[in-house]
């Protein structure tokens, strides 16, 4: 494959993938939470339906309007979009991070103590050790490391599927079998999970220079929104096999549905392989998007004239995920059910409804002003 290709086409949509897949699919809970809880074939229509057409769409016009203002950080997207306004989507954003951070907190070490035996706060502190590491480093690292370790994340989900179909196929094709649930609480829940998860995208803009035209841009979102489910839909199918309303054991109950399911295939290696993944997932998350406010903060002239030393990069992060770590006492489950739910909405007010508005009104004028400027 063409290096450039990949940079320009594929790479947002994988880096993408990489941010998202900590605070949206890891754990399984975010699945569960506005997926599987309407059933297996109304959540899969969901996901389908609504959350990749609101990531291709709002994709698209993110790389787009980043392309045409040069904004590679999103101070300068927000400043472009919002003009003065702009540090709102600032106060926003940090509250998500703080709250992506402590979901993550709260998975890591609930995970490290329920199948090691690990003391909670060794899983949060060795988390916070490694993304503080990784924030010290440059971009190309950062990209490098996002897109290598979402294609094993795939490639574990891909080996699970075909295990568990191998395994509960009859499961899952009863669980599918079963009719569409009726109301129209999905879409709302679908609408949901894609407007949250899309704040993640501010992860991303820092390798959109690669991109030098529109169609690059359009066609590398619209990929993107695709490129974005496909780790969901592959533990989905998964986690159906293990959906039965009404049970302790059902799959909806779990803290941690994902290494739950893992757990029930009786393969020890594959659990432990999962992890270690799972762990390092984690880890990816909280990197891009503690990288993503690192590019505002140390941008020359972003907050004074003279650059900030680059030890401050981990000791943000690492600041930041102390923070995070006393909200993760509110426990993953209520995190995800309510946090996010309500963000959902503010990023939806400060961020899509603006770029699909304001933003396309402005890419449109630049195109028109420089076209103007040439005759």
């Amino acid at each position: 494959m063409n290096k450039n290709f990949f940079k320009k086409y594929l790479l947002p949509g994988f880096v993408f993938q990489s941010v998202i897949i900590g605070g949206g699919y890891g754990t399984g809970r975010e699945i569960v939470e506005y997926f599987l809880n309407y059933g297996p074939v109304t959540g899969l229509m969901g996901m389908l339906l609504v959350t990749t057409v609101v990531w291709a769409v709002f994709l698209a016009l993110t790389f787009e309007f980043t392309r045409v203002f040069k904004a590679y950080n999103y101070k300068d997207f927000f400043r472009q979009l919002l003009g003065k306004y702009w540090f709102v989507f600032e106060i926003v954003f940090l509250v998500y991070v703080l709250l992506v951070l402590a979901v993550l907190s709260s998975a890591s070490g609930s995970m490290l103590l329920n199948d090691f035996g690990m003391p909670y706060y060794l899983g949060v502190a060795i988390m916070l050790t490694i993304v503080a590491i990784f924030t010290f480093k440059g971009s190309e690292k950062i990209e490098k490391f996002l897109a290598i370790w979402s294609f094993l994340l795939c490639a574990v989900y891909l080996v699970f599927l075909i295990i568990t179909l191998s395994m509960f196929g009859d499961r899952i094709s009863a669980n599918f079998s079963e009719p569409a649930s009726g109301g129209g609480g999905w879409i709302v829940s679908a609408f949901k999970y894609g407007f949250y998860n899309m704040a993640n995208v501010i992860g991303v803009i820092f390798c959109i220079y690669h991109i030098e035209t529109r169609k690059e841009a359009v066609s590398a979102g619209l990929i993107g929104g695709f490129i974005g489910i496909i780790p969901g839909v592959l533990l989905f199918v998964a986690l159906t096999a293990y959906y039965v309303p009404g049970s302790e054991n059902c799959v909806t109950a779990q803290e941690i549905p994902s290494a739950f399911a893992f757990g029930q295939t009786g393969i020890f290696a594959l659990a432990v392989v999962f992890q270690v993944i799972l762990f390092g997932t984690l880890i990816e998350t909280g990197t891009a998007l503690m990288h993503a406010f690192n590019e505002r903060v140390f941008r020359p002239g972003a907050l004074t004239a003279k650059k900030p030393p680059r030890y401050m990069r981990p000791l943000i992060a690492g600041g930041f995920i102390l923070i995070a770590v006393a909200l993760s006492s509110f426990g993953i489950i209520d995190l995800i059910a309510r946090g996010y739910g309500i963000i959902s909405w503010f990023f939806l007010a400060v961020f899509l409804l603006p770029l699909a508005t304001i933003g396309v009104y402005k890419i449109v004028k630049k195109k028109k002003d420089e076209g103007n400027s040439q005759i």
